[in-house]
């Protein structure tokens, strides 16, 4: 008994920190350290991690693209308000085309009613062409 009391205090002095360095650290399974429910439950945890970290990065993404948009708005403000800075001035108002003389009686007499019956006749014949 009293050889057995000191290794027990040994065991008891040195049995926390013999315990402490057997707990696995994350990820788990690791080789010779069980997964508490075993591997179903480590690769259900190993899902839930994934979709958090695949969730964040969705959410920095989401951040990202707002600050993003934000930004492009407040530039295409500024450079529309620049470019009205240095737009030309507006035409005057009043019309700037020449004004067309006043229609003048044509010295040419009007197209007959036989012109448009030429025209086609003369497709015609070009279409009938001997090939």
């Amino acid at each position: 008994m009293r050889r057995a009391l000191p290794l027990l205090l040994l065991a008891a002095v040195l049995g926390p920190s013999a315990v402490q360095a057997q707990v696995a650290p994350y990820p788990y399974p690791q080789p010779g350290f069980p997964y508490p429910g075993g591997a179903p439950a480590a690769i259900a945890d190993q899902h839930r991690y994934e979709n958090e970290r695949i969730r964040l990065q969705a959410q920095a993404n989401a951040a990202l693209a707002r600050r993003l948009d934000a930004e492009a708005a407040q530039r295409r403000l500024t450079l529309e308000a620049a470019r009205q800075a240095t737009a030309a001035p507006a035409p005057s108002v009043h019309d700037l085309r020449p004004v067309a003389p006043p229609a003048s009686p044509s010295t040419s007499p009007p197209p007959t009613a036989s012109e448009p019956r030429r025209s086609l006749s003369e497709i015609d014949a070009w279409l009938d062409r001997p090939r």
